[in-house]
């Protein structure tokens, strides 16, 4: 049997979460904790689709807003529905990265929370997490990397077309 080749992941979730959370200092933005999970749920899925490598090893649950990780989610529900208020440095990532992020911000930045919110939900990563579940109901359900990579891939692919 083939042995898999295992990547370490480049980062954290945690640094990335500062890296938004920087950017919208520098910009006086709003981000909430729901923003943010999704930017980071974003940064996540669009690296593996595009460069098949995870941007950091946590994973996502299905939650009933989208998808979230529960330990950056604990780290900021202190905030609620207000803007994270947090004096970060701009964390230092490689120039790939700092590059893929700069586009990854040109797309989802602008959006809102909400909308952040029911983009997840017209996807199939978190669809398919969730499975029968009502949309209302509470779920830890894990969102496959590989389902991110799959979905995110496709989608990468028709805009090429």
């Amino acid at each position: 049997m083939a042995k898999k080749e295992v990547i370490m992941p480049i980062t954290t979730s945690k640094a990335i979460a500062d890296y938004f959370i920087w950017l919208a200092n520098e910009t006086g933005s709003f981000l909430s904790n729901l923003k943010l999970q999704k930017l980071v749920y974003y940064a996540q899925a669009w690296y593996l689709a595009l460069y098949d490598q995870s941007l950091f090893a946590e994973d996502f649950e299905a939650w009933v807003h989208g998808p979230v990780i529960p330990d950056l989610y604990q780290e900021y529900k202190k905030f609620g529905w207000k803007p994270i208020v947090k004096d970060v440095e701009e964390p230092k990532f490689a120039d790939q990265v700092h590059e893929f992020l700069a586009e990854l911000v040109a797309v989802y930045f602008s959006c809102d929370a909400f909308e952040l919110e029911q983009m997840t939900h017209r996807e199939d990563p978190w669809i398919q997490a969730r499975g029968n579940i009502p949309q209302d109901a509470p779920s830890n359900a894990i969102i496959s990397k590989e389902a991110m990579k799959e979905y995110y891939q496709e989608r990468a692919e028709a805009e090429e077309d």
